[in-house]
């Protein structure tokens, strides 16, 4: 996997999640997971289809997603409803675009399926292809989100 494909994802997620939590965040460690292994408890899944085939996963634990939501909605929620759902999944729509125009600008093209929210405890999503996933963690106030990057040309 090109580092040119992932560094429009690292500082979309960095200046997005600055800028909509209202709070400094930080870049942790990049480090490199199965594809498989288990998941935090919310995952934002968003395909890569055309010329590059993979996907996106935006993972972090219930509890991180119901405080992230509940920021950016100005309301306390108590559970991951359907308010607190949609919020995440247009996060990572909103990280994905800023990602993808980035990557229009150097010429890559690609293609996202709309996001798809995976949640509960003791997850493992399987794919049955030869990639390893590039593990971004950005850690916020509210938790740690994930960005799970896997790409194959």
């Amino acid at each position: 996997m090109r580092i040119e494909y992932i560094n429009p994802f690292v500082e979309a997620a960095f200046d997005i999640l600055s800028e909509v939590l209202q709070t400094p965040v930080k870049r942790g460690q990049l480090y490199l997971k199965k594809l498989g292994e288990s998941m935090k408890g919310v995952a934002i899944l968003i395909g890569v289809v055309g010329n590059m085939k993979g996907r996106i996963i935006f993972d972090m634990t219930e509890e991180t997603a119901i405080k992230i939501a509940s920021k950016l909605n100005n309301e306390e929620f108590k559970d991951f409803n359907a308010m607190a759902q949609s919020t995440i999944a247009e996060l990572a729509n909103i990280i994905t675009g800023r990602s993808v125009t980035r990557l229009e600008k150097e010429k890559m093209a690609f293609n996202f399926t709309p996001p798809t929210i995976i949640s509960g405890s003791n997850m493992n999503i399987h794919e049955f292809n030869e990639m390893e996933a590039l593990i971004i963690p950005i850690d916020t106030k509210y938790g740690i989100v994930e960005i799970n990057v896997a790409f194959k040309e």
